[in-house]
């Protein structure tokens, strides 16, 4: 079995999560991990008394930016510079670390690859979240999760990475969503390996409204347009939206009812709907103003 590193600097991006935070701070100082923790938070603005609680937990360094400054690019490789060691650990303030080995486990198959870039924990839901979001946690990091047969999938949520790999394949920072997507993108085109560490897990959920649910589709498609080859005929509202919706609804029919939560399924059947049209008009805004061209493909890197 390949040693630990000796180090860590963990980076936490935190936003009025006090609600969350002092028991994510809690778990990550319980870790059974023999090596130094440097914590480094950075925090957007919090004004819920979240920076109290971060406080008392004494971190390395915390770091304030203005509210409405946050761009996940900047924040991430800010947080890397600002590290004193070359392994970097990627932690959301409201991402519960669950059991002890959280940190032990995430590190664990990186150590065994030669061409590491970067790795990320499983994740489950918190007990209060809503049907529609607790399947696609499933879907995404579930022991049957579809995700593995997707043409590509990571989160940054929970994660980690060494600076070398950050050194030849930077976090984009003109995107403000799906960066973590776009980049392990890239560090698989540049022959990385974008590895899934299902022992290593943290409790993290949103409950998101119609709207929310638009507007993270939205800005998903929108940053994924970037790298889109694509064209943005293909997220039409036949096929793509209509077609789509409805094979959505029927998936979340099939696991409401395995799963016992039939009273879930009207709102689930809304949310797909309102996802289903913020892909479609963030893809097309994306590719206008990413691609201007349609015939060219994105050639960002």
């Amino acid at each position: 079995m390949n040693p630990q590193p000796p180090a860590v600097s963990v980076i936490m991006r935190s936003f009025n999560e006090a609600w969350a935070i002092g028991e994510t701070l809690r778990q990550l100082a319980a870790q059974d991990y023999a090596g130094e923790v440097e914590l480094i938070v950075i925090d957007s603005g919090s004004s819920d008394g979240s920076l109290e609680i971060i406080r008392n937990a004494k971190p390395a360094k915390l770091i304030q930016i203005p509210l409405g400054s946050y761009v996940p690019g900047v924040v991430l490789n800010q947080g890397a510079r600002e590290a004193s060691h070359p392994w970097l650990v990627y932690l959301n303030g409201d991402a519960t670390p669950v059991g002890r080995n959280w940190l032990s486990e995430l590190l664990a198959p990186c150590l065994a690859s030669p061409r590491f870039g970067a790795a990320f924990s499983r994740q489950i839901p918190r007990p209060d979240c809503l049907a529609v979001f607790a399947h696609d946690y499933d879907r995404c990091f579930g022991p049957a999760r579809e995700s593995i047969h997707w043409e590509h999938f990571f989160s940054m949520v929970s994660s980690v990475t060494h600076r070398s790999v950050l050194a030849q394949v930077p976090i984009r920072e003109d995107l403000q969503y799906a960066e973590d997507d776009e980049w392990t993108r890239r560090l698989t085109a540049a022959g990385f390996e974008v590895l899934y560490a299902p022992a290593s897990v943290v409790m993290h959920s949103h409950n998101y409204s119609l709207r929310q649910s638009y507007q993270r589709s939205f800005g998903d498609a929108r940053a994924m347009a970037a790298v889109g080859t694509k064209p943005p005929q293909a997220f039409n509202y036949h096929r793509f939206v209509l077609l789509g919706w409805l094979k959505d609804t029927l998936h979340d029919a099939t696991w409401c009812l395995r799963h016992c939560r039939p009273g879930g399924l009207p709102y689930a059947s809304a949310v797909r709907l309102a996802q289903r049209l913020g892909r479609r008009a963030g893809y097309h805004a994306g590719w206008r103003l990413y691609q201007r061209d349609p015939a060219t493909p994105a050639t960002h890197g």
